[in-house]
């Protein structure tokens, strides 16, 4: 634990029967991005207000900087929180709301001008200092709000979906804005999020949170391209979802027949025997489009199919295929070359894609 500015042993909250955390355990590194990711519901803002102090668990451990919180108040935890209702004080010059909780802990006049001016001065809005929070952009708003939390030096920054109440282009420039905040102030930032592509931009690790457990920690690199459950699989990126029932074995690439008769290939996880139910995950880019057999590989399966419609997304397009023989839909990203602009709607087209980039778990009760 002495290089963890944040670990947690065995913490549970429980509301009535519902376990909103469930004995959880996990350490965050000094100086790291750490980003909890997770549906609505599934307890991230239950442990972030854990963590702050806002709540007790209701048995386990908190560690903030290598010391127990057990008992130590939200106001005297080395932790600051940035919300995604930013709570910037509208009657107050942007300095001071930065320099307001310096002047909460009785810091001389002349020194939080200093300091506040400082702190403007690293997220780029010294000029800013003296103007209305209302005269700010929304991304100016939120880095107020950052600096107004790292001006008191924290040894955690808490965020919870900071970003969530912007349009899409300011969400996407803030996400590179607060990878390089933190990583010029090397604060450990603990950030809660349901936008995977926010936990995957931004973080050093992250923790898929799932009915109060973490399903899988890793890296980003780690969670989409070796996912450990269904779950993870499902959540973390697209994917085609696919269930059937293991029909053969060919080293570490299992056979998987649907219950309409298509035939598929992937790596498998878990126990998983001949006439095992099982949910594979195929990415769309790890399928391959063409229009002749011979631009397939020749040692992957190959599967025709009709084009169904055109996802245009600039660098993210992608076709829906409503493969030939069953009728189901299957989701592949167009090359950014261009080379399938001119694809039509009904056109006949074939594709295939490498087992080894596909993978299947046992599947879970209830599918």
């Amino acid at each position: 634990m002495s290089t963890a500015d944040l670990a947690l042993d065995a913490v549970s909250k429980h509301f009535a029967e519902h376990k909103a955390v469930d004995a959880l355990s996990f350490a965050v590194e000094r100086g790291s991005f750490f980003s909890i990711l997770g549906p609505s519901g599934c307890g991230k803002t239950t442990l972030l207000r854990m963590i702050a102090g806002f709540i007790a668990p209701d048995s386990g451990t908190i560690f903030i900087g290598g010391r127990n919180m057990q008992g130590v108040a939200p106001n005297r935890r080395p932790v600051n929180m940035v919300f995604q209702q930013l709570a910037l004080f509208p009657m107050m010059s942007v300095g001071e709301n930065v320099a307001f909780g310096l002047a909460r802990r009785g810091v001389a006049r002349a020194e939080r001008r200093r300091r506040s001016h400082a702190m403007l001065e690293r997220v780029g809005l010294c000029a800013a200092a003296d103007k209305r929070v209302d005269e700010l952009s929304g991304g100016q708003r939120q880095r107020v709000a950052i600096a107004r939390s790292l001006v008191l030096e924290p040894t955690l920054l808490l965020l919870d979906e900071p970003l969530g109440a912007l349009d899409l282009k300011l969400r996407e420039h803030m996400k590179i804005e607060l990878k390089q905040l933190q990583a010029a102030f090397g604060t450990t930032f603990v950030y809660i999020t349901h936008d995977q592509s926010e936990a995957l931009v931004l973080s050093d690790h992250v923790g898929v949170m799932n009915q109060g457990r973490f399903e899988q920690l890793g890296t980003p690199q780690d969670l989409y391209y070796r996912p450990q459950t269904p779950f993870v699989a499902g959540f973390v990126g697209a994917n085609n979802h696919i269930i059937g029932k293991i029909t053969g074995r060919n080293g570490r690439v299992f056979e998987i027949t649907t219950e309409d008769g298509w035939v598929i290939h992937a790596g498998g996880h878990g126990s998983l025997e001949k006439g095992s139910a099982v949910e594979g995950f195929v990415r769309p880019e790890a399928a391959t489009l063409a229009r002749q057999p011979n631009d397939l590989p020749d040692a992957h399966p190959h599967h025709a199919g009709t084009v169904q419609s055109l996802l245009f997304d600039g660098a993210n397009s992608a076709v829906l295929i409503k493969e030939r023989a069953t009728g189901r839909d299957f989701r592949i990203a167009l090359p950014q070359t261009g080379r399938f602009a001119d694809l039509k709607p009904h056109e006949t087209v074939l594709f295939s894609f490498d087992p080894e980039r596909a993978v299947c778990f046992p599947a879970r009760a209830g599918l």
